[in-house]
């Protein structure tokens, strides 16, 4: 890979080394549910140094490009921002920030994930699963 091309997604993860935050393990928990996923379509846009952003479609979606963007911030240490188009999921629990026009100039609601934490990424895949319902009804 030279400077002027960017990472695929398997070169991303391959790269990225684990670090005692446990982010990478939740970065992949969260591919990993995104996958088992019927009718999904998965998109990886890194910008180097910035975001590597997971976006995640629906193949009957038509009224939006995407139904959950989970981006991996450039910081130290990496860190998970997963965010969704507001009126698609619920946050019966209110562990999200809700982000005016913060998706795609749309309002967001947003999960970080500082480190691993197994009642986190469980209620981020909870949310994962109402948006990609409410996607797959086009």
């Amino acid at each position: 890979m030279t400077a002027e091309t960017q990472p695929t997604l398997d070169e991303f993860v391959e790269e990225w080394d684990e670090t005692p935050e446990g982010n990478r393990k939740a970065f992949l928990k969260l591919k990993d549910h995104l996958e088992t996923k019927d009718g999904i379509v998965l998109t990886f846009i890194p910008r180097t140094g910035v975001t590597y952003s997971l976006r995640a479609s629906h193949e009957r979606q038509t009224d939006k490009d995407l139904f959950v963007m989970v981006d991996v911030i450039e910081d130290d240490p990496r860190w998970l921002s997963v965010c969704f188009y507001g009126d698609m999921i619920t946050d019966p629990d209110e562990l999200g920030d809700f982000v005016p026009e913060g998706l795609l100039g749309e309002d967001a609601m947003c999960f970080d994930i500082e480190e691993w934490d197994d009642s986190l990424v469980g209620y981020v895949e909870a949310r994962i699963n109402e948006a990609s319902e409410y996607a797959s009804k086009g």
